[in-house]
């Protein structure tokens, strides 16, 4: 099996239309944390795959995205604090595309 990797991906778009799509574009590699931030296990085939499509979906000049390599995902501990509204973790299933 391939190794996979977790990842942080965060974004910043400044057409609403363009927001939309890449938030569906990230709901399908990852779990929702935040507004515009996702939780992502993805092997290198899959995050090729996914920089694909954002690469499609932004406006160079105007939008970013920027992700995180946590490390490998079976192995890495992520703690994250949430002040305020309780955050929960994502539970791990299978994603049928």
């Amino acid at each position: 099996m391939a190794q996979e990797r977790l990842y942080i991906v965060a974004y910043d778009i400044s057409l609403q239309a363009r927001w939309r799509r890449v938030f569906r574009i990230m709901n399908g590699y990852g779990h929702w944390l935040q507004l515009s931030v996702f939780q992502c296990r993805l092997t290198k085939r899959r995050k090729q795959e996914m920089l694909g499509k954002l690469e499609k979906a932004i406006k160079n000049g105007e939008d970013y995205v920027l992700i995180m390599d946590i490390g490998p995902a079976e192995t890495v501990d992520v703690c994250i604090e949430s002040i305020g509204k309780t955050w929960q973790k994502p539970e791990r299933q299978a994603i049928i595309i």
